[in-house]
């Protein structure tokens, strides 16, 4: 089965093995099971890692090896393991190399176990203006570049930190499109803030108990990125609790919390993550933005899942009130219907999710 690449939309599962077949998207080993997600491709890291002295675009006409001449410090060998220390940045030649054909564009994000992690992830390339936007026709190597900004983390070669989304045109679709969706079945538990996107508010008046977040710790040990269900979460994170239904983010900090409504990505949808309107204040939600088609939905086994809300406060401390919106859903047209939705068939960590954590620690 191949998707008609003709037709607008994210390309699902089956298209991305074509492509592999094709020789669009190239790699140095074979896919590993579960690599390829109903709507995206992991990327797995290389075997070394460049220590730099900052962040950095290659910028049109450079690679990413010039650049790497000019800002590398040391090389970092990971074949063994490795550690990435909390404030530094580095860059990692990644496994996956693509040679995009007319008409096929990619975007790149991290991987929601990374975001929960505060591991700042993203993908460059050569020529490259943005951050995790690869242009029509690209063809070359990826680098994920990489910044510890809470815990420092041990990593080895083939480890899966973001993922890349295929599109084909575009297809996103329209505040008038989404509202007839959630007319004819919904998309959101209660009501529908639907505004350039699905809005979702901040859930600070939890059902059971006061437990609304996390707040990590400014000084941790070790996190290895292969130990799932390991750690216990009272060495990494401070509980955030409330009565009052409002919380005061610190500047700098970095926090767990869950969206107030449940959403659901319909098999034929897949949807992103966009940070909401700055005006509303001077805090950054999310880090790891795609959901797959099936996330929340109900033959897939969920019922609705919560979006978990990874956010860090900029210049000043902020009041965050229950029920505040702090971001929005965008959500595009599927190119065709994915072979196995999230949370089918797959090692899908949050479906059905609420408040949690990354799958490092034990809940």
């Amino acid at each position: 089965m191949t998707a008609d690449q003709s037709q607008p939309g994210v390309l699902p599962d089956h298209a991305i093995y074509a492509m592999a077949a094709r020789g669009e998207i190239l790699s140095d080993l074979p896919f590993a099971e579960t690599q390829v997600q109903p709507a995206s491709l992991d990327l797995r890291l290389g075997h070394v890692a460049y220590r730099v002295r900052a962040s950095f675009l290659s910028g049109d006409g450079r690679t990413v090896a010039d650049r790497l001449e000019e800002f590398t410090m040391h090389e970092v060998d990971l074949s063994k393991g490795a550690v990435l220390e909390k404030g530094c940045v580095y860059v990692v030649p990644l496994m996956e190399s693509l040679a995009l054909p007319p008409g096929i564009t990619a975007v790149a994000n991290a991987k929601s176990s990374t975001g929960r992690l505060d591991l700042l992830t993203r993908a460059i390339t050569d020529n490259g203006v943005e951050f995790d936007r690869i242009a029509e026709g690209y063809t070359g190597p990826l680098y994920a570049e990489i910044c510890p900004r809470s815990f420092s983390v041990l990593v080895r070669p083939g480890m899966r930190l973001n993922q890349i989304r295929f599109r084909s045109g575009q297809a996103v679709l329209s505040d008038t499109e989404l509202r007839a969706r959630h007319a004819d079945a919904p998309l959101v538990s209660g009501k529908a803030v639907i505004d350039d996107g699905l809005g979702f508010s901040v859930d600070l008046r939890p059902g059971k108990g006061n437990l609304v977040g996390y707040r990590a710790k400014p000084h941790t040990g070790v996190i290895d990125l292969d130990l799932i269900g390991h750690y216990d979460p009272a060495e990494f994170w401070e509980k955030i609790e409330t009565d009052e239904g409002r919380i005061i983010l610190d500047p700098g900090a970095f926090y767990i919390l869950v969206s107030q409504e449940a959403v659901t990505i319909p098999p034929d949808c897949a949807a992103e993550m966009a940070p909401y309107l700055a005006m509303v204040g001077e805090f950054r939600v999310h880090y790891a933005g795609f959901f797959d088609p099936g996330f929340g939905y109900g033959p897939a086994g969920g019922a609705g899942a919560r979006g978990v809300l990874e956010v860090r406060c900029h210049e000043a401390p902020f009041v965050l009130e229950h029920g505040q919106v702090v971001g929005r859903l965008v959500y595009e047209r599927m190119a065709a219907l994915p072979e196995v939705l999230y949370g089918s068939d797959l090692a899908s960590n949050y479906q059905g999710q609420g408040l949690k954590l990354s799958k490092h620690f034990k809940m």
